[in-house]
């Protein structure tokens, strides 16, 4: 039982703020070195030198660039008010086209922070002006910021590619459909609210001097909108026909975020500069994590945890549907107390040996995990999503209007999960 001890205080530390990565790498050296003595680690060095000479892996530092350098072209901020535009004399109109944009910086950046933040900072102020419903405002800010965690090209789906032995390229055509499903139960639940609780979110006068032509308006949406597909096409389009690997993709996505910093005139090298920092920053971060969950993963399995995690769960009823509701249940319940990293590189490793025992499709059981982590983005208390909101909006907002707001696009998330979970083939899968 020293392995579930092990697990069991690496929750409870996490829980107490401590770094993720200190946390499992200092838990390990102590568990492993009580219990085996401290050749445990002899062949620590190669797993690393593995790691770090994993091709797949690249993508990760390469795709973070490509989202970051896009957020410096202020990206977020022309697409909101270009589709506002469009969409503002519809009833709900700018919540509408917040959840569209959210989907376009979802498949050409992934960063799901830059995609709140922006979104918090440019459309929530505009909602509140026009006497939007505050949860509403709240809730689909968020749900839409996190739709970069299952769209591709998502950090989560390269990263469970990797755990789990699954072509990146695979996932990236898997995790499309459930995407899209996603946002359309999105836009749906707002035309619903809306036309359920009038008033909720009234049609928006975005052309008020009456001088703004129709054409002008297409036209100016055209300029904000065309660039960014194309390089979510060119970036997509050539894994999915198998010109290009996700890392050679992700290489050229960040070229393409260069020039299209340049087109919209936007480009310093103090911007690219600072690009190159906060990309180094948080693949810094995303590997000493990983480096500490190979630790973790070592002492667990010398210490026979991975026996006992496998024999309780080999005997649940139901046995692979049984094993399916639990794991799904037990991931989104850690969802709502740490980060989607933690659970992809500790709990995942643990999960994925029982599944192909009872035959489970990976392809198929890696889309179920990535839909159930992208809602821990929105579970409170440690939602990140909420997080990035709150420090954003203006001081009439109150974390229990943020919290109002993302519990029913949480229920949405989860009847998704469901669906896919009952009817594979309905998503290809």
């Amino acid at each position: 039982m020293i392995g579930i001890l092990m697990f069991l205080t690496a929750l409870l530390m996490l829980l107490f703020g401590f770094p993720v990565a200190f946390t499992f790498g200092g838990i390990a050296m102590i568990f492993g070195v009580l219990s085996e003595g401290i050749q445990i680690f002899a062949f620590m060095p190669f797993r690393i030198q593995s790691i770090m000479e994993n091709s797949t892996l690249m993508a990760v530092p390469l795709f973070i660039f490509m989202g970051i350098m896009l957020q410096k072209t202020e990206l977020a901020e022309q697409l909101l008010e270009s589709m506002a535009r469009l969409f503002g004399k519809v009833s709900g109109g700018l919540a509408i086209s917040t959840i569209l944009v959210g989907t376009l910086l979802a498949a050409s950046t992934g960063v799901v922070g830059a995609s709140v933040v922006a979104m918090g900072v440019i459309s929530l102020p505009v909602m509140l002006k026009y006497h939007y419903n505050r949860p509403l405002s709240c809730g689909v800010i968020c749900a839409s910021g996190t739709l970069g965690q299952i769209i591709p090209p998502s950090i989560i789906l390269i990263i469970l590619g990797d755990v789990m032995g699954i072509p990146v390229g695979d996932l990236f055509r898997a995790a499309v459909i459930p995407g899209l499903v996603l946002v359309g139960f999105y836009i749906l639940y707002v035309l619903l609210y809306t036309h359920l609780v009038e008033e909720s979110a009234p049609a928006i006068p975005f052309t008020e001097d009456g001088v703004t032509s129709r054409r002008k308006q297409y036209l100016d949406a055209m300029k904000a909108i065309i660039p960014p597909m194309i390089l979510i096409i060119v970036v997509l389009g050539s894994i999915f026909a198998g010109i290009a690997t996700p890392t050679e993709s992700s290489a050229v996505g960040g070229v393409g975020a260069i020039l299209l910093s340049i087109f919209y005139r936007k480009f310093s090298f103090g911007a690219l500069l600072e690009s190159a920092e906060e990309t180094v920053k948080i693949t810094a971060m995303v590997f000493a994590i990983l480096i500490g969950a190979t630790a973790f993963s070592m002492a667990f399995t010398y210490t026979g945890g991975d026996l006992v995690v496998e024999e309780y769960l080999l005997q649940l009823p139901g046995e692979k549907w049984g094993f399916l509701i639990f794991s799904m249940l037990f991931i989104l319940i850690l969802g709502f107390f740490i980060d989607f990293v933690e659970i992809a590189f500790i709990v995942v490793p643990i999960l994925l040996p029982i599944a192909e025992i009872l035959g489970i499709p990976l392809l198929w059981y890696a889309i179920l995990i990535a839909m159930n982590l992208q809602t821990s983005f929105l579970t409170p208390p440690f939602g990140f999503s909420l997080f990035y909101l709150k420090g954003v909006a203006p001081p009439e907002i109150q974390t229990t209007d943020i919290y109002r707001g993302v519990a029913p696009f949480i229920l949405i998330q989860i009847a998704v999960l469901g669906s896919i979970l009952l009817f594979p083939g309905m998503y290809n899968l």
